[in-house]
């Protein structure tokens, strides 16, 4: 339990302290009919569940945590992050599966390779995916997450990040 303690407060610090936000004047969205999250969000509220998302470096992750998640660390890889948590009255959210698919576009529209895997460790579940970033470069991200044995519209989220590769 420590470990994934761990490995979650280190993703969403450095996804916090690198790409919460835009430069100035850059464009605020990507066409599309959802809505982007804010610039700081990296939680959604779905009622019985919230969803929780972050995009980082894959170079920020030490090299134990990259290695044994077969993780390439570089400045030219972003590591998506997402989990999906059950709310428990009186209680922590208990993190459940599902179904989770992510794309990521930059802001010319060019799609980016990006796949999604789940990973157990404990009682916690992620879901991961990396992709490769050219320079200075803003990703858009959607994801749309399903949990097991939910019913109706997925949980959905949109947004962007911006990074600094080499």
């Amino acid at each position: 339990m420590y470990v994934t303690t761990r490995i979650l407060a280190v993703l969403i610090a450095a996804g916090l302290l690198v790409a919460c936000g835009r430069p100035a004047g850059s464009p605020a969205t990507v066409s599309s009919t959802q809505a982007m999250e804010p610039d700081d969000a990296s939680s959604r509220d779905f009622g019985d569940y919230v969803l929780h998302f972050t995009a980082i470096p894959t170079n920020s992750l030490t090299p134990e945590i990259a290695s044994s998640y077969a993780i390439t660390r570089s400045a030219n890889r972003v590591l998506l992050n997402v989990s999906i948590l059950k709310k428990t009255e009186g209680a922590a959210d208990v993190p459940v599966a599902g179904k989770v698919v992510a794309s990521a576009v930059n802001l010319n529209g060019q799609a980016k390779n990006l796949s999604v895997r789940e990973i157990r460790e404990g009682k916690a579940i992620y879901y991961v995916g990396d992709v490769a970033i050219s320079g200075e470069e803003a990703l858009v991200f959607s994801v749309e997450a399903q949990p097991a044995g939910a019913t109706g519209v997925p949980l959905s989220v949109r947004f962007q990040r911006q990074f600094y590769g080499n």
